[in-house]
């Protein structure tokens, strides 16, 4: 399975980005609000400069304390990111994710943000594979 596979599967392909500028408040309330785990940082919209997950605002919140949140996101965010291509595969992904231990990666082609999957995204669809493998093999052995 590729992550062009696992794009299509989802419901939504859009990327929720904030500008390198916008406050760790902004980006918390987002998240909050959208009930996801990660924004990608992009100066343009189309381009990943970075990653803030609800993990990285904890343990920053745990260390500095609550004035981390009147201040840009670009402080704070993941800058060395991982990403992946449509044409990767899913378990390289997943291998990637577990290894890193992550569970968001942006999908970036040519310099532009395509997608992002998440760890769920890939164990889903890897879900989703095995189980139609598992019923086709119960159909051989039946002699269907």
């Amino acid at each position: 399975m590729l992550v062009h596979q696992i794009l299509k599967s989802k419901s939504s392909d859009a990327v929720v980005t904030v500008s390198p500028g916008a406050l760790v408040s902004e980006a918390a309330a987002i998240l909050a609000e959208r009930k996801i785990g990660t924004v990608v940082v992009s100066s343009d919209g189309q381009s990943a400069d970075g990653i803030l997950s609800e993990r990285d605002i904890v343990r920053v919140l745990a260390k500095q304390g609550g004035a981390i949140l009147s201040q840009p996101v670009e402080a704070f965010m993941t800058k060395k990111l991982v990403t992946c291509t449509r044409e990767d595969s899913a378990d390289g992904v997943l291998q990637q994710m577990t290894d890193g231990r992550f569970r968001h990666m942006p999908v970036v082609e040519g310099g532009k943000l395509i997608g992002l999957i998440t760890l769920g995204d890939v164990v889903k669809a890897r879900l989703s594979q095995l189980a139609m493998e598992k019923d086709a093999l119960q159909g051989m052995i039946m002699g269907h």
